[in-house]
Parts: structure tokens; C-alpha cells; sequence
């Protein structure tokens, strides 16, 4: 079957090139000398980075993994709309059933603030047994400016900055193209 780089003899035979995803849950060091067209950061987890080596590290590790040209896309929310005001148990209280456990009531809560660092705890208790489970995480809020000079120095080009489909904003979704 042609290929994109291997032309066809036959001009008018049709041909269907399929595209393949592979999805791989990971830190990048793991990858190995893997290279890949797009990489993505779902779930704000550009904001688990708090120590500055450590996201810098991350965005090159990604750079060089990307083929040329190629793309990370993430989002992350906007410091601006402080987001953190809103986590506490009485906004954020939900109960959920869930087969075979039962009802399970799950909330968070605000632990400190000492900006650009936000932490918090979610509380997940199972109604039925009264079983509590938290976890607690810390965040780093960067703004626009911030993450924008650090994609730069890690060998991006900002493509593109978008508002999150589901909450304008509130939150920044970054295209970068790799500089190479």
C-alpha cells in the first residue's frame, strides 16, 4: 500500500492512509528515545510541576522526544480566575453511587494558599461503611507570561492559546510546535 513518501505508480488507485494513536500514561523518562508527533497534558497536569527544574526538565524532555515540528498541547488553569476560592465542601460536595460500593460522597477543601502555590485535599467518604479517604496535592499556578517564556527557553514556538471549551476563562489550552 503508497505511503505519504512512497508515491504510487497508479495515479488514479485510491488510497486510504490510516492514522494511529497510541495513548502512553508516563513519565517521560520512560520513553526512551521515542519519538512521537504530539504530546498532550490532560487534567491540568501541567500544574503538578512546583519546582521550576522539574517542569523545565519535563518540557525538554518533551522537546526532544517530539518529531520536528511537532506539537504539545496542555492546558492549565488561569491564575486569574482563582479557582481555589471556589474548593470548599460546600461548593464542591457531590454523591455518587457506584455498583457494588455504594453511595460515596467526595468534596475538597483548601488547604493554603501561598501563591504562585495552592494546596488542597479531597475527602472521599464511602456512605455505607463511613470509610474516609483524602489526598492531598499542591499546585502551582503559573499565568500566560510565565508559561510562555518557559515553553521559549525549552525550544517551543506557542502556536496558539486557547479558552477551555468547558470553562472560558478559567482556564489557558497551550498549542506549542517544537522549534526543530
Amino acid at each position: 500500500m503508497p505511503t505519504p513518501s512512497s508515491p504510487t505508480r497508479d495515479s488514479q488507485r485510491s488510497t486510504t492512509i490510516s492514522t494511529e494513536s497510541v495513548t502512553i500514561s508516563t513519565s517521560t523518562s520512560a520513553l526512551a528515545e521515542t519519538t512521537v508527533d504530539a504530546v498532550t497534558m490532560t487534567g491540568n497536569v501541567a500544574q503538578v510541576f512546583v519546582d521550576d527544574d522539574d517542569w523545565l526538565s519535563t518540557l525538554r524532555s518533551i522537546q526532544r522526544r517530539l518529531s520536528p515540528r511537532g506539537q504539545l498541547i496542555f492546558e492549565t488553569r488561569d491564575p486569574a480566575a482563582r479557582a481555589w476560592e471556589r474548593w470548599n465542601r460546600s461548593a464542591s460536595l457531590a454523591r455518587t453511587e457506584i455498583g457494588g460500593t455504594g453511595t460515596v460522597e467526595s468534596w475538597v477543601e483548601l488547604l493554603d494558599v501561598a501563591l504562585p502555590l495552592v494546596s488542597f485535599r479531597w475527602t472521599f467518604r464511602f456512605v455505607d461503611t463511613g470509610e474516609l479517604l483524602t489526598s492531598d496535592s499542591t499546585l502551582r499556578f503559573r499565568d500566560r507570561a510565565e508559561i510562555e517564556t518557559t515553553l521559549d527557553r525549552c525550544g517551543f514556538d506557542v502556536v496558539e492559546v486557547l479558552d477551555a471549551p468547558d470553562r472560558p476563562g478559567a482556564e489557558f489550552v497551550f498549542v506549542a510546535s517544537s522549534q526543530r
